[in-house]
């Protein structure tokens, strides 16, 4: 079993076949997949899945915060399994989507909040920047 498998076993999720192959596909993905994508790949291990049952997967996991959906200012979600936190950077040019950590940032993101008198919770925070190309 999976480490998503047993936090949704945990969580109390039935855990089908088809459910195990969406959370292999979240698992083994090394981007943010959007629906079609996990879709996509979920039907090589699969192919009788129907879009319908990794869209409602998709959200019941969302629901569950088991995975984080992004919208990174498209027309589209994608997803990621919901471990560290991090932040991301996304190429407007690519779509390409770098997470990073920065002690520096989540220091700052604190300090601001206890100056303002609250206790942080929850940042989401996502940079939108282009590639720098070096003359050659």
């Amino acid at each position: 079993m999976t480490v998503l498998e047993k936090r949704c076993a945990d969580a109390g999720l039935k855990m089908t076949g088809q459910r195990k192959v969406i959370l292999r596909v979240l698992g083994e993905a090394e981007d943010h997949p959007s629906v079609e994508s996990v879709y996509e790949r979920a039907r090589t291990f699969d192919p009788s899945i129907s879009m319908a049952t990794v869209y409602r997967t998709l959200n019941l996991l969302d629901e569950m915060a088991l995975v984080v959906r992004h919208e990174f200012k498209e027309n589209f979600s994608r997803f990621e399994v919901n471990t560290d936190h991090h932040h991301h950077l996304i190429d407007v040019e690519t779509g390409e989507v770098v997470e990073f950590q920065s002690e520096e940032i989540e220091a700052m993101k604190k300090e601001i909040a206890q100056r303002l008198g609250y206790d942080l919770v929850e940042c989401r925070l996502e940079l939108y920047g282009r590639k720098i190309r070096k003359n050659a």
